[in-house]
């Protein structure tokens, strides 16, 4: 299924552009559009030729099964007493004693990052950029050949890694089916081979790898790409569920809202099929001294 993601908060948005910013004085100082990074990264694989090793990486742990989670985007704070997983943005340090995920967008632009992009790897649909209809401040990456992949690659390898050297656990990648907005410019194979490249030097870095969203895709994303865990919003509200623990188990972190709970988190939680790991958060993932801020546990 098919549908809009949380929304990022302000707190989000901000963070985003002050890395955003850092990442340009590098740029400035290197000379170049890209960041230069000591290693090139390994290729990315041909569409439809990708052939990831499916038993777990070495050193690669997946998220402790069962544990209560909680997810920080907009802003990260002191995690509550008995939480074991904690979701954060790349630019953020990790929850200092909790098994902690770090969230890079994989396939399109972060909001006002979109200048870190050179011009011919952001989607366009008669000259102008090709916006997720859903949030307007991304713009989608164009996947559609292995130079291009392999140049996305470059760019967000240094974002990878920064998550292992920053302390994360694991790293979720975003907008893994960006291809559904793409007006048929881009296809499932592509977004397939870069998601098994972006794997690939997760695991490299010591890092699990966790699909984000995109449920009916899992089998492939596990089977094809290699990914450890998924990271899923609102299962439950979309009955799906079930979908992510037939391919992971209990390597499922699932975050429900506030506004869009189709019945009682009580019954949620007395539900056989909802993940383990579940928590409830307000939809603009606001901080804890917040008055709207809201995270909740079974």
């Amino acid at each position: 299924m098919t549908r809009s993601r949380t929304r990022r908060s302000a707190a989000h948005v901000a963070t985003t552009l002050a890395t955003g910013a850092m990442l340009v004085g590098l740029t400035a100082l290197v000379g170049c559009s890209n960041i230069e990074t000591d290693a090139a990264p390994p290729p990315v694989p041909d569409a439809g030729e990708v052939t990831a090793d499916t038993s777990p990486a070495g050193g690669v742990v997946p998220p402790p099964a069962g544990a209560r989670p909680d997810y920080q985007l907009g802003g990260a704070y002191e995690p509550a007493a008995g939480v074991g997983i904690v979701g954060r943005d790349r630019g953020a340090d990790p929850a200092e004693g909790r098994y902690s995920i770090c969230y890079v967008n994989g396939f399109q632009t972060q909001p006002n990052e979109q200048q870190l992009w050179e011009p011919d790897l952001v989607l366009t649909v008669a000259g102008e950029p090709l916006a997720d209809p859903d949030w307007p401040d991304e713009i989608l990456l164009d996947t559609s050949t292995t130079q291009k992949r392999d140049r996305i690659l470059s760019r967000v390898e240094p974002w990878i890694r920064g998550c292992a050297e920053a302390g994360f656990d694991a790293v979720e990648f975003d907008n893994l089916d960006s291809f559904t907005r793409s007006e048929g410019l881009l296809d499932v194979e592509a977004n397939l081979a870069l998601a098994s490249a972006f794997v690939g030097v997760a695991h490299d870095a010591g890092l699990a790898a966790g699909q984000k969203n995109a449920a009916e895709y899992a089998p492939r994303l596990r089977d094809e790409a290699g990914f450890d865990f998924a990271v899923v919003e609102e299962c439950a509200a979309y009955a799906e569920c079930g979908e992510y623990t037939a391919v992971y188990g209990d390597a499922v972190v699932d975050i429900e809202y506030t506004d869009n709970l189709p019945r009682a988190w009580s019954t949620i939680c007395a539900d056989p099929a909802t993940p383990r790991s579940v928590v409830l958060r307000d939809r603009d993932l606001t901080v804890e001294s917040d008055p709207e801020h809201i995270a909740r546990h079974c």
